[in-house]
């Protein structure tokens, strides 16, 4: 196996927070899902990740031992999120190994850039399959397995969908299913002592590992002129959304999604919609001469 370097992870909120809390995070070997996972361990959380590459796991599992700045115990197990025993497998395990489960973070998920006109139906289901599919899986089955009589916090990273998502429509519409998903299992599940929320990264949240993913170093800085702080995001700023959330100052708000994105989907779009004659408008007549404005005065009173 390869050689694993650490660095020093801190956080925003005080170490110990979540001393003896225990935490699974789905894609938590890479970009946000392993910011999130080191800034758990600084807190004190024992973490479970989880991902489809078990290589990916262990190595970061073995990089974040390493770490000086883990306060808690961190294990892998591999799970494909679209399948319904294999995350059963995670849960079981999960809390077989800590004894309980405090904290759900569903980061899991994936997609590829493509006009919606040329995704196949299997890649159509793909993304809709692991990233709506997977993160109801992973809910339902925290919450049969022990948030239902012992409570629990669950948050799930979406995106900046607010606008619709072109060439991303596939996981535009999974997303925004999901931000319901968290209203709906936000009403449903409060009497169990549940809160669940969503955390919405904006496109412009850089890591290499989804610079790597889109085959494009500069990809991301094409976005900062997008947006308003231009600059772009951190994993760490995602991350200390994920952390408040889950901490108690966050304990009166669910069924919210909190966009981290500095302001972009409400400022601008990187789709530009070329000139053209395509949209007639509508008319109740085709005369001419309804066309022109009545210049003669009313004449009644």
């Amino acid at each position: 196996m390869a050689s694993v370097t650490s660095r020093k992870v801190s956080s925003v909120f005080r170490k110990g927070l979540f001393n003896d809390k225990v935490a699974i995070v789905t894609g938590g070997a890479t970009g946000i899902g392993k910011a999130i996972t080191q800034e758990l361990l600084y807190l004190g959380c024992n973490v479970m990740i989880a991902s489809r590459n078990i290589e990916k796991l262990k190595l970061a599992v073995d990089e974040m031992k390493s770490s000086p700045s883990a306060y808690g115990l961190i294990d892998c197990i591999q799970c494909n999120i679209r399948k319904e025993d294999q995350v059963k497998n995670l849960i079981s395990r999960t809390i077989q190994k800590y004894g309980k489960l405090n904290f759900l973070i569903n980061n899991g998920g994936g997609q590829f850039p493509s006009p919606a006109a040329n995704i196949s139906l299997k890649g159509w289901n793909a993304v809709i399959e692991t990233n709506l599919t997977g993160t109801f899986l992973c809910c339902r089955e925290a919450y049969q397995q022990w948030m239902r009589d012992n409570g629990g916090v669950i948050v799930n990273i979406v995106a900046d969908m607010w606008k619709g998502f072109p060439l991303m429509s596939h996981t535009g519409a999974a997303r925004a299913a999901i931000d319901n998903l968290t209203k709906s299992l936000a009403i449903e599940w409060a009497e169990a002592g549940i809160r669940i929320n969503s955390v919405a990264p904006g496109s412009s949240i850089y890591s290499e590992t989804a610079a790597a993913n889109y085959g494009d170093s500069k990809i991301f800085e094409h976005r900062i002129p997008l947006v308003p702080a231009k600059r772009l995001g951190t994993t760490e700023e995602v991350s200390a959304s994920v952390c408040f959330l889950l901490s108690p100052a966050a304990s009166y708000i669910s069924g919210e999604t909190v966009k981290v994105d500095a302001g972009a989907s409400l400022y601008s779009t990187m789709w530009n919609i070329p000139d053209h004659n395509k949209s007639k408008p509508y008319k109740w007549s085709t005369d001419e001469e309804s066309d022109k404005p009545n210049l003669k005065p009313n004449s009644k009173l």
